[in-house]
């Protein structure tokens, strides 16, 4: 009997200006093509690989070359703007993007399968961390996009009910490594923490001179000036370098820390296949588990056709790397485990908070919003610092 053939565009920019994220997505790519070819033995899977370079034009240019060969699965795109420039193709051909970074939400298109968190399943448990063991005032920080505008717009939301206030809201552009004014500024007005929505190395120089300003004052920048971020993860930490790299609180549902039998397994399978880097991060372990939830539900579905595969993969439920995780029919977006950590001198996390079980997304914060308050996800296991 025929095998299946597969064609899987992989759409990640592995050089540009988030290339140190974007090199981890697509190990996670790779290593998740490699096992599913290994597991179904029925399907034919053809990785069609383009880097757009950080480009948005190349990101539409690409992926409109790869709906017109006839490819009806990407993987891809890690900032929103890429996302949102290249969906109403996918829209006009009946294909489905598999989009694996995490993301602000109100979004749900029906020819998107989101594997990467929203708002209530990072930014909320995040904002309820910091108001009870940081405090409430807030410096936020970040590059001139969707992704910084919409999460500091839920942030303002979020922190009413806690007594919260930002102090200042700054943007930059995609790419920028210039901070001394407004370093210069936060070290005036004191707040409690920096809420950062930089990427790439603007987020890397950024957090490196605002280090070596705090230094300059005799302020202990970890303990008295915390940067905080949904985004921040292993590989950057490298990126940012020793002198800079601890100390910074981040939200996310994977750290490489966890220890689990999946992670393990994980883990030990990206190092031999990565030996020389970049370490698996939460965008790797995303992108690894789109792929794999891509083929299941290819098999299952026996086409490539879109319809049948959202079919497959709805209400699917895989023990991944981080957890369990659940597609939700309705949304398209998974069920994952919230967990809160700090940054260490070695490079990695040490998780402070994980919530109990998974929580299901809610991209639209129809369940979780500022009129009820903010989502409660805690008890949890781990122990506050």
């Amino acid at each position: 009997m025929a095998r299946l053939r597969v064609p899987v565009g992989v759409l990640i920019s592995s050089d540009g200006p988030y290339s140190v994220v974007s090199k981890s997505m697509l190990c996670g790519a790779l290593l998740g093509l490699d096992q599913a070819q290994a597991e179904h033995r029925d399907l034919q899977i053809d990785p069609v690989i383009a880097n757009p370079r950080g480009d948005n034009s190349l990101y539409s240019a690409m992926a409109a070359e790869m709906l017109a060969s006839g490819v009806r699965h990407v993987v891809g795109c890690y900032t929103s703007s890429s996302r949102k420039e290249i969906i109403p193709l996918f829209e006009k051909a009946d294909a489905l993007l598999w989009y694996p970074s995490h993301y602000e939400g109100f979004e749900s298109s029906n020819n998107v399968v989101y594997t990467g968190a929203v708002a209530n399943q990072h930014l909320l448990p995040l904002v309820e961390y910091l108001m009870r063991n940081v405090g409430r005032r807030i410096f936020c920080v970040g590059s001139n996009y969707i992704w910084a505008w919409e999460n500091n717009r839920i942030l303002r939301e979020a922190i009413g009910p806690h007594g919260g206030a930002v102090v200042a809201e700054r943007y930059f552009p995609v790419g920028c490594l210039e901070f001394n004014q407004i370093i210069d500024a936060i070290l005036a007005a004191r707040p409690s923490f920096v809420f950062n929505t930089l990427i790439g190395e603007s987020s890397y120089q950024f957090m490196r001179d605002l280090r070596a300003a705090c230094v300059a004052e005799g302020i202990d920048q970890a303990r008295e000036l915390p940067v905080a971020s949904c985004t921040l993860s292993e590989p950057e930490l490298a990126a940012i370098g020793p002198d800079a790299m601890d100390g910074h609180i981040t939200s996310s549902v994977y750290f490489a820390s966890l220890d689990t039998p999946e992670n393990r397994r994980f883990l030990m399978a990206y190092r031999a296949r990565f030996p020389d880097g970049p370490v698996a991060s939460a965008d790797a372990e995303a992108t690894y588990l789109a792929v794999r939830l891509l083929a299941a539900a290819v098999a299952e579905a026996g086409t490539i056709e879109a319809c049948a595969v959202k079919g497959a993969v709805s209400s699917r439920t895989i023990m991944a790397p981080q957890g369990e995780v659940r597609i939700d029919p309705e949304t398209m977006h998974p069920s994952l485990t919230p967990r809160i950590a700090r940054s260490n001198v070695s490079g990695g996390f040490t998780i402070l908070r994980e919530a109990a079980r998974p929580i299901a997304a809610d991209p639209y914060l129809i369940r979780n919003s500022s009129r009820f308050g903010a989502a409660a996800i805690w008890p949890v296991l781990g122990v506050a610092s």
